[in-house]
């Protein structure tokens, strides 16, 4: 949903109630997990060091629970304490050059492995009707025991949904890949400071 002014806390609140009664906006959910995206979707796939060692993973998997990752200047989520649980249903509000959108999401599933080799946590949420694309991002966090590297992971498909993202096709791509690096980089803020 775009928006001319910054909704108020009531107004998001009223959304996420609407919005967590509808189905995904798209097939193919769940996709992400095994980074299978259906065909014509573009695909966002972006990978970093965090650091190393078992502190760092720790970090990072707190910093992943509170959405640290949207902690950007320009975009956040709401709730913003939500839980990252199956079914949890959160909206990104963006602030794009004096306009805003607001995007429904639903968590679909949840990654937390332990093995030998690595430690894995994160989760997959997929767009809800009202969203300016239809399509799923995963956020992961890896701990690679092999080598002691933390790393975060985004793997997405999106397609424009609303005919302004269709309109703004360029512009909607160039905010996906500030997004992979801007969120790097609270992500790696929010690891460090602690």
């Amino acid at each position: 949903m775009f928006l001319l002014h910054k909704p108020s806390e009531k107004k998001i609140n009223e959304f996420l109630t609407v919005q967590s009664e509808l189905p995904f906006s798209y097939q193919d959910v769940g996709a992400t997990k095994d980074h299978n995206a259906p065909e014509n979707y573009p695909i966002n796939h972006y990978r970093k060091e965090l650091g190393s060692g078992r502190q760092t993973f720790k970090d990072a998997v707190e910093a992943v629970r509170q959405w640290q990752m949207y902690a950007l200047d320009w975009t956040k989520m709401y709730p913003s304490n939500a839980a990252i649980r199956e079914g949890e249903v959160v909206a990104s509000l963006i602030n794009h050059l004096g306009f805003w959108s607001l995007n429904p999401c639903r968590i679909i599933y949840l990654i937390d492995e332990e093995s030998e080799k690595f430690n894995r946590f994160g989760f997959g949420f997929g767009t809800l009707p009202e969203h300016s694309e239809q399509g799923e991002e995963q956020f992961v966090v890896e701990w690679d025991k092999t080598n002691d590297i933390v790393w975060y992971e985004i793997y997405a498909f999106a397609r424009a949904e609303n005919w302004m993202a269709k309109f703004g096709f360029l512009y909607v791509q160039y905010l996906q890949k500030c997004f992979a690096a801007d969120s790097y980089r609270a992500m790696l803020k929010a690891v460090v400071q602690k």
